[in-house]
C-alpha cells in the first residue's frame, strides 16, 4: 500500500528511461569511486609519497578542486563522463558556479550526499537544485 509517486524523476519532469532520465545509484557510486581513485593516485604521486594519511587529505582537496572545475565547466567529472552521467540544473540547463560550489562543498562533507529524497537525489543536489542524469 502507500502512495504511488511514480518513477524516479517524474516530479521533475524527467523521462523514466533513456537519455535525460535520473542516473541510477550504482552508476553514481561507480563514478564517485573512479573520481576518488583518480584523486588518490594524483595525491599519492605528487604530494604524499609514502604517507597514506597525507595522501587522503590531499585527495580530498584535489577532489574539491576537480569537481568545481569539471562540473562547473563541462557538467561532469571524469568518473561521471566515463559512466555517462551529467550534472544539470533542475530545469535542464547548466549549473552556475555558485550552485556548483554549494553542491561540491556539501558533497565533500559526505553526510548531505547520504540523505536522499524519493527521486534518489542527495541533499547536496537538492540544495544546489541539481540533477544527475544519463547522457
Amino acid at each position: 500500500m502507500g502512495a504511488d509517486f511514480g518513477y524516479r524523476g517524474k516530479g521533475l519532469g524527467l523521462p523514466e528511461e533513456g537519455l535525460g532520465a535520473i542516473a541510477p545509484l550504482g552508476r553514481r557510486f561507480g563514478a564517485l569511486f573512479v573520481d576518488w581513485t583518480l584523486c588518490m593516485l594524483i595525491a599519492y604521486g605528487l604530494f604524499a609519497r609514502g604517507d597514506q594519511q597525507a595522501a587522503g587529505n590531499w585527495a580530498l582537496g584535489i577532489f574539491l578542486v576537480m569537481s568545481l572545475l569539471t562540473v562547473g565547466t563541462i557538467g561532469c567529472t571524469p568518473g561521471k563522463r566515463l559512466l555517462r552521467i551529467r550534472v544539470v540544473a533542475e530545469d535542464g540547463g547548466r549549473l552556475g558556479f555558485g550552485r556548483v560550489a554549494v553542491r561540491t562543498i556539501l558533497l565533500v562533507l559526505a553526510i548531505p550526499a547520504l540523505v536522499w529524497d524519493r527521486d534518489g537525489r542527495g541533499l547536496h543536489d537538492r540544495l544546489a537544485r541539481a540533477v544527475q542524469v544519463r547522457m
